[in-house]
């Protein structure tokens, strides 16, 4: 099998159609079916079934498929690593986060990292869902991906990751709704209606597991994919917002309030994911090490409303200092 027919499989597994990949390669579709078959006669065995008007895989061309995006992904690694020899710290990393990570981090640390690595074109795309971001991953669409830690098994042998700090869960509304409050237990929320993140979002899931060693069943009033929805919905009186504490929520007049499981907040540490089969460059690893650093001095982005006064009261001059790594 060489490159190019390992790649027009991988393209007509993704999209389902010959005629479709055939435009995204830029192939006549006669010659791409072509391909197709000449790889199956060379294999000895069907890749695809015809159901309606889409191609789906065989039972075989599905065990096949991971080893060939394998295969582009270490193809492409190849050709990076040979540019880094020829340029040094010169080329594109590509990274995927989530919205409010890229608001709450990313918007400061990209001035810290391109300090020391004026070269590196920088490639933000935004990604909501973890399972878009392990399909880029997998696909070789970008080198590095944010989530929470456990977004991937331990056992899983695809990918190696770097822990980052932990968020919280933090409930804001109306300082009205909770007087005087900094913390809440979970089992204490069955009263509130609640303004929740969908279940995309592995902060949720987390939410809902949390509800149930607690015992109660959320009042569930709306749910967003977007966290500051949810936060414009609180403003307006329309019931308690859950969001992870890597959300800016300091623009919005809300009491913020920690939740506890059994008096300990509810969290989960984040980390930065990349693909095993696919070497980091240097500057890729730096990348992880100094972002590391830099989530360390920064969060939580926001924190409970009584601790938000107090450390208003601190000079913040040598905090804005130590964002610069070591």
């Amino acid at each position: 099998m060489n490159l190019r027919h390992a790649r027009t499989f991988v393209t007509v597994a993704d999209l389902g159609s010959v005629s479709k990949a055939a435009v995204r390669l830029h192939v006549a579709q006669p010659a791409l079916s072509r391909q197709i078959g000449n790889l199956e006669q060379e294999l000895g065995f069907k890749l695809f079934d015809r159901v309606g008007r889409r191609l789906v895989l065989t039972g075989e061309g599905e065990q096949l498929l991971g080893d060939c995006r394998g295969l582009l992904s270490y193809a492409s690694a190849l050709g990076e690593r040979a540019q880094l020899l020829r340029r040094g710290d010169t080329g594109t990393l590509k990274v995927a986060a989530s919205p409010q990570f890229i608001e709450g981090v990313f918007a400061g640390f990209l001035r810290v990292y391109a300090e020391r690595y004026p070269k590196v074109q920088l490639k933000l795309v935004e990604s909501v869902a973890w399972s878009d971001t392990l399909e880029m991953l997998e696909r070789g669409e970008i080198h590095l991906g944010q989530n929470l830690l456990r977004a991937v098994p331990p056992a899983d042998p695809r990918f190696a990751s770097m822990p980052l700090e932990a968020v919280e869960l933090l409930a804001a509304c109306p300082a009205a709704l909770m007087p005087g409050k900094a913390a809440i237990e979970v089992a204490d929320l069955a009263t509130y209606p609640l303004l929740v993140l969908d279940a995309s979002f592995l902060s949720r899931r987390t939410f809902d597991a949390t509800c149930r060693l607690a015992g109660i069943e959320a009042n569930v009033v709306f749910e967003s994919r977007t966290p500051h929805t949810l936060l414009a919905m609180a403003e307006r009186g329309h019931g308690v917002a859950i969001v992870p504490s890597a959300v800016r929520i300091d623009r919005y007049p809300l009491r913020i309030v920690q939740l506890l499981y059994r008096s300990r907040p509810v969290r989960e540490p984040l980390a930065i994911f990349w693909d095993r089969r696919r070497p980091l460059p240097r500057y890729a690893t730096a990348f992880c090490s100094m972002l590391a650093h830099y989530v360390g001095e920064v969060f939580p982005i926001s924190r409970p409303s009584e601790r938000m006064r107090g450390a208003a009261a601190r000079p913040t001059a040598g905090r804005r200092a130590r964002t610069k790594p070591r």
